[in-house]
């Protein structure tokens, strides 16, 4: 219930995305691409995905087809701009009192499949929260991660071009 399977049983990633100033919660398979079922709020939908070029898709729901065009300012769909704002559920409750806090390690986890296009620190470089750490780069647009904390960073588990999952370690602010 409320999973998210590709065609072939693919788990799911929860994400969360603000459009419009709603949040929503999205559950997509890590890879995208076919006929798979993904659900909105808990509610399932089924959709057939067809990747046209990097950062656009071609989207099939209820029989409908829908062009979607990813840049770094938002989504088009059929003509219209929406914008949206992914975040990884885990950061939410951080940021709510969930325990977060600022004592002990912080990891930097990938929010969506990419590649690493740029690591901007180095271990052991002192870093302030909210400076950025790291750029990952997912259908042509490039996402800059940044520190959790102010601290030192304790490890960096990649490398430029390396591929990404969803919630994979990057790095490691102490």
């Amino acid at each position: 219930m409320g999973r998210c399977r590709a065609a072939g049983g693919v788990a799911a990633v929860t994400v969360w995305l603000e459009v419009e100033g709603e949040k929503r919660r999205v559950e997509l398979p890590a890879e995208i691409g076919g006929a798979m079922e993904c659900s909105v709020d808990g509610r399932p939908v089924a959709v057939d995905v067809k990747v046209l070029q990097a950062g656009v898709l071609s989207l099939l729901i209820d029989g409908r087809q829908y062009r979607c065009v990813l840049d770094g300012d938002g989504v088009v769909i059929g003509g219209q701009r929406f914008g949206f704002e992914v975040a990884d559920p885990r950061s939410l409750q951080g940021r709510h009192g969930g325990g977060g806090g600022t004592d002990g390690p912080r990891p930097v986890k990938a929010p969506m499949p990419g590649r690493v296009v740029r690591v901007v620190v180095a271990v052991g470089d002192a870093v302030e929260e909210g400076q950025g750490l790291i750029v990952i780069e997912a259908m042509k647009m490039q996402n800059e991660l940044k520190s959790p904390k102010a601290g030192r960073v304790g490890k960096i588990a990649v490398s430029v071009g390396d591929a990404v999952g969803s919630g994979d370690v990057l790095i490691v602010v102490e």
